[in-house]
């Protein structure tokens, strides 16, 4: 071969290998708060893209040909399970033509797998609501298990790009004790809390209300994902409550009707990174649910 030849092919090879180095882990986020996490535990070393966003229902999403595009080239699949994305997300899978992010490869990713689900129905009877048969999948308000899951993603990260384990391990690191320090902050400030008695519109809010020692005494949908109708709002009527919480994505025609009839104080709370002003990442998203259940308290 001769020299230039040979110093061509080494050129060619180093920039191969410059490149395979740096190369950025790809990753679909199925929804708001898990883009968020992902960020926190890869930093510069993965482009992040959320599927959805906070005005978004994640029962229900189109499956866009922009979305199937973009699953198409991820290296990685971040979604929160439990049924929650089933509507949609099978057949992007099926149209993105990509192994990696099928079930049971280590690039897809579920969130409810790496925590234990409350409300897991004895039976499975789709006459009760949306009830869904692995549990309740709204984890992402109860920082124990976002924590919990952050543990669990840092390793498959590390998995699909060892490389750069050590990064993702400091960056574990950091996120962990920045989020250990702001739970002490947040349950500090909600002792309050704990016991009160709550109405929700959903029962997204079941983890949250866990975390924080709260009761659940009725929920506005008289099953998951019901409208309320008149006749059970009157039923709620005779119930003793501190607060009734809502999603800005939740109708709020209902929970002005308890207020009025009862006089208890309606909370509005982001259930997700972005759902209202001031929640842009996950730790603004628990300083913002913390300050209004806080405020609500107060009134």
């Amino acid at each position: 071969m001769r020299p230039q030849i040979r110093q061509l092919a080494g050129l060619l090879v180093a920039c191969f290998l410059i490149g395979s180095v740096h190369a950025k882990l790809n990753i679909f986020a199925c929804e708001p708060e898990w883009a968020a996490l992902t960020q926190e535990l890869a930093g510069g070393h993965a482009t992040v893209f959320a599927a959805t966003h906070a005005g978004q229902d994640p029962h229900y999403v189109q499956a866009r040909p922009s979305l199937i595009a973009r699953l198409r080239s991820a290296d990685l699949a971040v979604c929160t399970g439990a049924e929650l994305e089933t509507g949609w997300m099978p057949m992007l899978q099926r149209r993105a033509r990509n192994p990696k992010v099928l079930a049971g490869k280590p690039g897809y990713f579920e969130a409810t797998q790496q925590v234990t689900l409350l409300e897991k129905p004895a039976e499975l009877d789709r006459a009760e609501g949306d009830v869904h048969g692995d549990g309740n999948p709204h984890i992402q308000v109860d920082p124990r298990r976002v924590l919990e899951v952050a543990m669990a993603l840092s390793s498959r990260l590390q998995q699909l790009d060892p490389g750069n384990k050590p990064n993702y391990e400091q960056l574990l690191q950091d996120f962990t004790a920045r989020w250990k320090a702001s739970i002490e902050r947040w349950q500090s400030a909600a002792a309050g809390l704990r016991g009160k008695r709550a109405v929700v519109h959903h029962r997204e809010w079941i983890y949250l209300l866990d975390w924080l020692g709260m009761q659940r005494v009725g929920s506005l949908e008289p099953k998951p994902g019901i409208p309320p109708n008149m006749a059970h709002l009157a039923d709620l009527k005779t119930q003793q409550a501190d607060v009734i919480i809502l999603s800005p994505a939740n109708d709020k025609k209902p929970s002005a009707w308890l207020q009025e009839q009862t006089g208890t104080p309606v909370v509005m709370l982001p259930h997700t990174v972005g759902a209202v002003p001031n929640s842009d990442n996950l730790f603004d998203l628990f300083d913002e649910i913390i300050r209004r259940l806080s405020e609500s308290a107060r009134t």
